[in-house]
């Protein structure tokens, strides 16, 4: 396969049929003649159901082939988290002796919370070195859990970067001496190259979730409750610089019906669906789906979406707007669609700006002209942030251009 693949991840409010739409996506895009890979967090019997198979046939730990062109991959978190866990402690192995500490054995290993989502993201970066399928299709969890989950590689990374900078990696060379003066043990070579290595995977997962050809497909089910839910979902994606290439509304019943109780319902659902839109920031409605019963099968499936468009939707970035000649400001402009202004927060801390957004928190890294310079405001409209910026005229040479001065 040439070129880098497109990643969908889909994910919505819990219970809105999220794995049954990540189903009808990499179904379509397979009988379009795209060769898809589907990553599910679906039991075997579960996923066979949807597709049509048997469950033993989907029950293997590589990608299986499930129809002409579509291939399943289940994500189990179990193997994963053990053979992580045992890694960690053989590397490990020498500071671990000197605190005495007793290692674990792998029967006695049960995971973690969290270890869905590490399991998730090895997963897809498995399924990326394969190189092999033009479309992965990712089923996450519930959303808000699902933007935590994209948010952890470059979480992770900074800690790593805090917790055990370059320099202190590169001293490799005074560890005996250290060692030495200390009378204690240093930690073994194996730690800090364990350490390098998980660097390297955190960078690849960020690199992979940040590329162009990766989006999110939002499901949920038209409520109240769903849609608010899904309004942060859509702003703490645009926080981590996920795009959104659709917003899908399921389960939708007949809109005239003389059951009294589906007439009142498909009122209500018609309801939130005219909120929709302006509550998400998007300038299109969310594409409609029908409900199909409550075990649907591969062919309703298959017919209930068409194939992916083949352009991915643009990735929500931060944009430089330069007013100094104007105004003697920077503007750096983030779009955060579906936030409220309410539920905004952000901070300057030496060359990063902290912006919370809801329960979504990123530490955002400054460009290198805002760097010197002081933050003079910010405003929240149309769903972008506006943070300005006026140079700081001990930090700002005349040579970068501009007029340093107080904010207009």
């Amino acid at each position: 396969m040439t070129g880098a693949p497109r990643t969908l991840l889909v994910t919505g409010p819990g219970g809105a049929g999220v794995s049954s739409v990540a189903a009808a996506t990499a179904l379509a895009s397979a009988r379009a003649g795209r060769l898809t890979l589907l990553l599910s967090r679906e039991p075997a019997d579960r996923l066979g159901a949807l597709l049509g198979r048997q469950a033993d046939s989907l029950a293997g730990r590589g990608p299986t082939e499930a129809a002409p062109g579509l291939w399943v991959s289940g994500i189990d978190p179990g193997p994963a988290f053990r053979a992580a866990v045992l890694a960690a402690q053989r590397q490990a192995r020498s500071a671990l002796a000197t605190l005495g500490a007793a290692t674990l054995d792998e029967d006695e290993l049960t995971e973690l919370p969290g270890a869905e989502q590490l399991a998730t993201l090895a997963a897809l970066r498995a399924a990326h070195a394969a190189d092999r399928w033009p479309l992965v299709v990712v089923d996450l969890p519930p959303a808000l859990d699902a933007v935590r989950l994209l948010a952890l590689p470059e979480q992770l990374g900074r800690y790593l970067r805090r917790l055990l900078p370059q320099e202190r990696r590169a001293a490799r060379a005074l560890r005996p001496l250290l060692a030495q003066l200390a009378s204690v043990p240093m930690p073994a070579d194996t730690l800090l190259a364990a350490a390098e290595g998980w660097g390297a995977t955190l960078a690849e997962s960020r690199r992979r979730l940040a590329a162009d050809g990766t989006a999110a497909r939002l499901v949920f089910e038209p409520t109240g409750r769903s849609l608010a839910a899904l309004r942060v979902a859509h702003a703490g994606l645009a926080l981590h610089g996920v795009g959104v290439a659709d917003v899908l509304a399921n389960r939708l019943v007949p809109p005239r019906s003389a059951d009294p109780w589906l007439a009142g319902l498909a009122a209500a659902q018609e309801r939130v669906l005219g909120e929709s839109a302006a509550a998400l920031g998007r300038p299109e409605p969310p594409r409609r789906l029908p409900h199909l019963g409550a075990e649907p099968d591969a062919d309703a499936l298959a017919r209930l979406l068409p194939p992916l468009a083949d352009e991915p939707p643009a990735r929500p970035v931060p944009v430089l707007e330069d007013r100094l000649a104007d105004d003697g400001l920077l503007v750096w402009r983030l779009p955060l669609p579906g936030a409220v202004k309410s539920g905004l927060d952000l901070v300057r801390r030496g060359d990063e700006l902290v912006v919370t957004v809801g329960p979504f928190r990123r530490v955002l890294e400054l460009p290198s002209a805002l760097r010197r310079c002081v933050v003079a405001g910010a405003a929240f409209a149309g769903g972008e942030l506006a943070v300005r910026f006026a140079p700081d005229p001990d930090r700002w040479p005349e040579r970068l251009g501009g007029t340093p001065g107080r904010p207009g």
